[in-house]
């Protein structure tokens, strides 16, 4: 069994695509996907879609981001509505119409299902855990605050006293790079920008890459080991 944990899709299906059929996940595999599936980019419909999809093969463990908390909360709050359409929202709503009129009401229940019932806020295995943005070292993963695990940015972690390691994304590495600290791995590699979309085997090490235009390479995550945030 591997256990492949990918990026911030922000919306780029081509990317996740291109992933899936590189990695060829097998039954028994488990993916893991960290949140922010919308904003920015221009598909955020069909990467849910492709989860939904996933997630029926009882392969998949969806993360939700802070993206996903501000597009749930805007169906009641207007400031949040505001803040979410500042923060790539507006690129997500036009995914959903075809004439262009940006309105909610064309998000099938479908997605808020998925977003409301399926995704959890974090994921551990016996020598991992997933997070979208981060988490306190002194605390075990379910008296994290809503801050740390939603909307904290890196910033030369520390080692999380359970031992294991901590696989997450939100902060995004402009190098289009992985973070590699040891004890902290962050695989949010800006795919929305110039970056790619990352995959990571946690077990073997491999990682592969994918960008918006398609274009896909393979390295180890060793390769990208540093002692500190750069």
């Amino acid at each position: 069994m591997r256990i492949l944990a990918i990026g911030d899709i922000h919306g780029h299906s081509r990317a996740f695509d291109t992933l899936i059929a590189a990695v060829k996940p097998r039954l028994e595999d488990v993916i893991i996907t960290l949140g922010d599936y919308v904003d920015r980019g221009p598909d955020s419909q069909g990467v849910i879609n492709r989860l939904i999809a996933l997630h029926e093969t009882g392969q998949l463990v969806a993360l939700r981001g802070n993206h996903e908390l501000m597009m749930m909360r805007s169906r009641d709050c207007s400031q949040y509505e505001a803040r979410w359409h500042n923060s790539g929202g507006k690129e997500t709503l036009a995914s959903y119409s075809k004439s262009g009129k940006s309105q909610r009401k064309h998000i099938p229940d479908e997605h808020w299902h998925f977003l409301d019932n399926i995704c959890v806020d974090w994921w551990e295995s016996e020598e991992h855990f997933f997070v979208h943005a981060n988490a306190a070292p002194g605390l075990s993963l379910n008296e994290q605050s809503e801050y740390k695990l939603f909307w904290e940015k890196l910033d030369n972690p520390m080692p999380h006293f359970s031992g294991k390691t901590m696989i997450c994304g939100h902060t995004s590495q402009k190098s289009g790079k992985p973070l590699n600290v040891g004890h902290t791995i962050c695989i949010d590699t800006r795919v929305y920008d110039e970056g790619w979309l990352t995959c990571l085997d946690v077990s073997s090490g491999k990682v592969w890459q994918a960008n918006k235009k398609g274009k896909l390479k393979t390295a180890l995550i060793d390769d990208f080991a540093t002692r500190q945030i750069k």
